[in-house]
């Protein structure tokens, strides 16, 4: 196998798992509802939890000169459920209020940057105004995806009825924490071919399932094999910036995987699962035992079946590289997208100041229309337009040809110069190679999990967009949502049950999409709607749209409108249902928030460069547990 690193070195583990007092003795539930005792196997030798000892919590300010304090207002100066960024000379501090308490925190969303102030505080949180992430305003913690690290927390002293904050320098330019994690005991000479837990597919949901363990303390050892070249990257910004190198898009270093024990399996094919032995054997032969097993496998694009198909410079948008050689086909040429989803959309938006000519071919009447609706895929048609961009609706590619020149062939015998076609028709679940396993697929290809991301199998969990699972604020209906919001969440449940934390999956579904310097936010789960409530001015393209079934809010989407999808997402994750008669109280409601914000805070395309640098990583951490 290629990649970063190389296939494990034979070793003898010694193991030392840490989970919290509460769950000692508890028993894991599989799928099936059977219990198996709370222990793991490692070389055939049964280890339980212990939790005398944790990794020691990081000094916040490690010398004096490294503080910052600054007397910032007084506590009349903020009401109960205010927000004010406040400055510290070396950075700023988002201050909270809430319950006459006051906090202070980092300013900046750690995911993409977005000024905190901008969003929504409400039940001990606030929620990122552009993509929703959630944050704890006493610990700092991140409660809610996407993203992976949490905020700063600073001191906080009221004396004389002003408020005094002191925080970390560091802290304050970094604007961004990593959980502290356990870290794999150091493996010796010995057996090579067994895991602990090994997880297939390195997109958010791998990525955040392995985290999440070595922040629960758990110090055994996790292997995160990937088909692709490159260690974990966000895959959802390779159609919003064809030009992004693999180190932009990069979730983690190189650094911060050896830092912390989790073995990236690069290039790396799993074939075949045999769950009685808990084997997972890959496409060299390479095989690997486990005792937990993660199903993170992601989708594979669909490509066109019309005759000429194999011709040379059809794309479908998967790796960096895929994006990175489609950019330079389009440079001064003709590109045709095929595709008016969220993918294709966001590549010919972007391709439009880089062609020649963009040409969109697709089968419905108006893009996005099943799930945005009509009246809302026309007005972003509209902006297509107004930007250059051709439309040939109703219609499907009969042929391809490359004869002289390259020719999309239309099946309305419309014929468009292609120098470079992009296919962005859907995607089917990665699943193939589980089709003998015994783990339950359904008729599409889908892993079906319950609540606790667990199959039928007993100690193997799936998450991503793979899975179709129960979302609970929809009473439970069996839902595929291939978010990236959505994979992060599924990823954390997953390893929270291998540590029979009996966690549930129950985040509301929060999407995005940049077109034009122009950002749509989403959340909810529309599918289905029967009617669509449209406030603001779609023509100005600045508008809330509230998707309904029946007399119930299901979904919302928005431009130019922030915060209120964040708004929605946390009155729907309160267990509250938005009514229809109540859309327009709700604006109204709303409408100091938003009139505060007028203007879209449309986020960059790719995390600004001080969010880039590697997280601070351990020199040193203490083993945990105790050795049995």
């Amino acid at each position: 196998m290629g990649g970063c690193f190389s296939k494990p070195k034979p070793v003898e583990l010694k193991i030392e798992v840490v989970l919290p007092e509460k769950e000692r003795g508890k028993e894991e539930l599989s799928a099936s509802g059977k219990g198996s005792p709370l222990a793991y196997q490692g070389n055939g030798t049964a280890r339980h939890f212990h939790a005398e000892e944790r990794l020691p919590t990081p000094q916040p300010y490690p010398s004096p000169q490294d503080c910052v304090e600054a007397t910032v207002c007084h506590v009349k100066d903020l009401e109960n459920g205010q927000m004010r960024e406040v400055e510290l000379g070396w950075g700023k501090v988002l201050l909270v209020k809430d319950n006459g308490e006051f906090h202070a925190l980092g300013h900046k969303c750690p995911h993409y940057g977005a000024p905190l102030v901008k969003g929504v505080l409400s039940r001990g949180r606030v929620r990122c105004p552009w993509h929703g992430a959630c944050f704890n305003i006493s610990t700092g913690d991140l409660e809610d995806f996407p993203g992976l690290d949490s905020l700063h927390k600073f001191q906080v002293k009221i004396e004389k009825e002003k408020v005094t904050v002191r925080a970390s320098k560091q802290a304050l330019q970094l604007q961004r924490r990593t959980k502290v994690m356990a870290k794999c005991i150091s493996p010796s000479a010995g057996h090579s071919s067994g895991t602990n837990v090994l997880i297939v597919g390195a997109g958010a949901a791998g990525l955040v399932c392995a985290e999440t363990l070595r922040q629960e303390g758990f110090s055994d050892r996790i292997v995160l094999c990937t088909l692709d070249r490159h260690l974990p990257y966000d895959r959802a910004k390779l159609s919003k910036s064809l030009d992004a190198q693999p180190e932009q898009l990069a979730l983690r270093p190189k650094e911060f995987f050896r830092a912390y024990g989790i073995e990236m399996l690069t290039e790396a094919q799993v074939v075949t699962v045999d769950v009685r032995n808990k084997k997972a054997v890959f496409k060299d032969g390479f095989k690997l035992e486990y005792s937990k097993l993660l199903l993170a496998p992601g989708s594979s694009p669909k490509t066109l079946t019309c005759k000429g198909r194999d011709v040379e410079n059809v794309f479908t948008i998967r790796t960096p590289e895929d994006a990175n050689h489609v950019l330079r086909l389009a440079r001064g040429r003709n590109a045709v997208v095929v595709g008016a989803g969220f993918l294709g959309m966001e590549v010919a938006a972007y391709l439009t100041e880089k062609a020649h000519s963009v040409s969109v071919v697709e089968l419905e009447e108006t893009p996005f229309r099943r799930f945005l609706g009509e009246r809302v895929g026309r007005a972003l048609m509209k902006m297509f337009e107004n930007n250059h961009v051709k439309f040939y609706m109703q219609t499907e590619v009969l042929e391809l040809r490359a004869q002289e020149g390259k020719e999309v062939v239309l099946k309305s015998s419309k014929v468009l110069r292609a120098d470079v076609c992009v296919v962005g028709i859907g995607a089917v679940p990665a699943t193939g190679f589980l089709r003998q396993s015994g783990i339950s697929l359904d008729s599409r290809g889908f892993i079906p999990v319950n609540k606790m991301m667990q199959t039928n199998i007993p100690g193997v969990f799936a998450a991503g967009d793979a899975v179709t699972f129960p979302l609970a604020w929809r009473n439970n209906r069996k839902v595929n949502i291939p978010h990236w919001q959505m994979a992060h969440a599924q990823g954390r449940v997953a390893a929270q049950n291998m540590l029979a934390q009996e966690a549930e999956i129950n985040t509301v579904p929060y999407l995005w999409t940049a077109m034009f310097g122009k950002s749509l936010r989403y959340a909810g789960y529309g599918e289905g709607f029967d009617d669509v409530i449209i406030q603001g001015d779609l023509e100005e393209l600045k508008f809330v749209a509230f998707y309904t079934k029946g007399d119930e809010v299901i979904a919302v989407a928005s431009m130019n409108y922030d915060p209120i999808v964040s708004k929605v997402a946390e009155v729907l994750a309160s267990g509250r249902a938005i009514r229809k008669r109540e859309v327009e109280l709700f604006m109204l409601h709303s409408k100091y928030v938003c009139s505060a914000f007028p203007v879209d805070c449309s986020e960059p395309l790719l995390p600004p460069a001080q969010l880039s640098n590697p997280p601070t990583l351990p020199k040193s951490t203490p083993l945990l547990g105790t050795r049995l």
